[in-house]
């Protein structure tokens, strides 16, 4: 109840009471405490508490909360009363500094400038996304694309990288004269994350490799050895294909929130090199 219709209804009861006998009078005046109890009451539910004289909103617990919320923490009732807390607390250091005459400090408008873009900047991006959502078609078309790309067939090799065509060729001699392939994988390969495992390249996609490499492996059988060392960008290497497979898409559904997000960072990052693109910028 707003003050202005509080001293109305006072004004009326009061002059009413001029011509009540003494239990009308009575009546009256215990209606008028009621109205101003309900309207002090009102007043208080609008507010968490008063501090040092100021009114703390009860629209600041609701905002804390919903900034919980939006950061993916459920907000208990049981945390009610800590976040009342919390913003009571935080009336107080703001009193204090207000005190002290920080808002008035260069340092202070300054961060302030900067959390007023990092805000604005966020909602920009919020509302970009929420009117350009990833749709199932696109997420769909995506996958296939995936897909395609690494349907079919998998490899698991191992190889051996050194330096030299001359080394290449010399540890394909000694392998053929019955070295283990591993030994010396762990001894001198260069790629020391296959090294450490005697070569070991695990499953994959032959796309996953340089062209060099995945047109020498494609080729071998099960167990072969390249006969001739494998020129890449990385040196020279032995090459021996251990198995190969069909290769085991995941489900569409099994991936979609990964792609939905995947397209969501794609097509809010064009959003942004657009807006650069057609920025003025002197």
């Amino acid at each position: 109840m707003g003050a202005c219709c509080v001293w109305t209804e006072l004004h009326l009861l009061f002059s009413i009471t001029t011509r009540m006998s003494m239990k009308q009078k009575q009546l009256a005046r215990i209606v008028a405490a009621a109205v101003l109890g309900a309207a002090a009451l009102s007043a208080s539910a609008q507010n968490v508490a008063i501090v040092n004289g100021k009114a703390v909103p009860m629209a600041r617990v609701n905002a804390l909360k919903a900034q919980i919320e939006a950061s993916g923490q459920p907000v208990a009732p049981e945390m009610d009363k800590m976040i009342k807390d919390e913003v009571i607390a935080r009336e107080v250091f703001m009193q204090e500094a207000n005190r002290r005459g920080l808002a008035a400090s260069e340092a202070y408008k300054q961060q302030m400038d900067m959390a007023r873009q990092t805000v604005l900047i966020r909602a920009l991006f919020e509302d970009f996304q929420k009117k350009n959502p990833v749709t199932d078609a696109e997420a769909k078309a995506e996958y296939d694309k995936f897909v395609e790309a690494n349907g079919g067939k998998e490899y698991k090799a191992s190889h051996i990288l050194v330096e030299s065509e001359d080394r290449a060729k010399a540890i394909i001699a000694e392998v053929k004269a019955g070295k283990k392939f591993e030994d010396i994988a762990k001894k001198e390969s260069k790629d020391p994350g296959s090294g450490a495992r005697g070569g070991d390249l695990d499953w994959a996609n032959p796309n996953n490799y340089v062209p060099e490499f995945t047109e020498a492996l494609i080729k071998l059988k099960k167990g072969e050895m390249t006969d001739a060392p494998v020129k890449s960008q990385f040196g020279w290497h032995i090459i021996r294909m251990d198995d190969e497979r069909q290769a085991e898409m995941p489900k569409f559904e099994d991936v979609k929130p990964q792609i939905t997000q995947q397209l969501q960072q794609q097509k809010l990052q064009q959003f942004q090199d657009q807006l650069r693109k057609s920025a003025k910028i002197q």
